[in-house]
This record gives C-alpha cells, sequence and structure tokens, in this order.
C-alpha cells in the first residue's frame, strides 16, 4: 500500500521506497525503512498530508506521499 492511499489516524510502518531520487530527502526527515509512522491529518483537498515520525509532525506532498511503501500496523 501507498502512504498516499492510508486513512487520517492509521498508524503504519515503511517497507520501502518507489523513487531513488527522493530517498535521501526522505530519509533525512526521519522517514526510514521499518519506522512506524501515524497519519495525523489531511488538508482539505487531500494534499498535502500530515504525518507524526520519529516524535514529531512532518508534511508531505502526495507525489512525495506516493513514493512510500508502507504495511499497516
Amino acid at each position: 500500500m501507498k502512504l498516499s492511499q492510508v486513512k487520517t489516524g492509521t498508524k503504519v510502518k515503511i517497507k520501502s521506497f518507489e523513487n531513488h531520487e527522493i530517498i535521501l530527502k526522505l530519509m533525512e526527515m526521519g522517514c526510514l525503512p521499518e519506522e512506524e509512522i501515524t497519519v495525523w491529518k489531511k488538508a482539505p483537498l487531500g494534499d498535502p498530508i500530515y504525518i507524526l515520525v520519529a516524535g514529531y509532525s512532518l508534511s508531505l506532498r502526495l507525489d512525495e506521499a506516493d513514493q512510500i511503501n508502507v504495511v499497516e500496523l
């Protein structure tokens, strides 16, 4: 499942990344493989989404969230 498809309030674990060009940027922001994250909220039109990762909130555009493969916990 893609992070962009996860419903608000759901806790997931990062499994892999689709686009190798964005991996470094996401990892610098705390989005590491096997990291547990929670989809905190979504903007009214669905973009961006806000996640809780490593003790802080992070905003991701949908195209970025679409590059993250996750599994629901």
